[in-house]
């Protein structure tokens, strides 16, 4: 089994990345560009294995969802260029990589981190086909200027009552990455989401 190659300019794809990844969270809403010339293999996206290469190591376990767990090509890809041990149970990842997710499991089902350790939560990376500042979701909260308005697709159906749970257990809770083709997006658990 051939690897796929990574970042193609580790250093500076990586900082690219992690600049994406920071704005998105630290304004809820607003997306980012996060277009890097990068084929991993099938069915993991360009944009969740961007986040997993430049986030992932050692120490930061990571979650592949059913339909990533299925590929022994996506395990090896994310161990070789992470060095990110691959684990079972979403309890124990840092970063959870969902491919598909109108089926990702309940977010309490994901770290939570502690009252003295609210940084030890999990962060999921959800890939999405569309993805835009505008549409249903409403956010408020740190960050956020007013309002912001954001569409995503797909999503649980049940998610805008699963982001009123995650918001409920602020500090604890989960972070969200939303990740379309050429785009990305946060939810931190200190934002509000409801649907208009």
């Amino acid at each position: 089994m051939a690897l796929a190659p990574g970042l193609r300019d580790p250093v500076h794809d990586a900082q690219r990345v992690f600049r994406a990844v920071m704005d998105a969270l630290a304004r809820p809403g607003r997306v980012q560009a996060l277009t890097l010339a990068l084929a991993p293999p099938a069915p993991l996206t360009p944009e969740l294995a961007a986040v997993a290469l430049t986030l992932a190591d050692a120490d930061a376990p990571l979650w592949l969802d059913p339909p990533l767990s299925a590929s022994p090509e996506v395990a090896a890809f994310l161990r070789f260029h992470t060095g990110a041990p691959v684990v079972a149970e979403p309890a124990d990842a840092a970063f959870a990589l969902v491919s598909d997710p109108a089926r990702c499991p309940d977010f309490a089902e994901f770290a939570q981190g502690t009252p003295a350790y609210p940084d030890r939560s999990a962060t999921l990376v959800l890939a999405l086909d569309r993805l835009a500042e505008d549409g249903r979701l409403v956010l408020e909260g740190p960050g956020i200027r007013g309002r912001a308005h954001l569409s995503a697709a797909p999503l649980p159906p049940d998610c805008a009552a699963r982001l009123a749970a995650n918001h409920a257990r602020f500090p604890l809770g989960i972070d969200l990455l939303l990740a379309a083709p050429g785009r990305l997006a946060g939810l931190p658990r200190s934002t509000r989401v409801t649907e208009a």
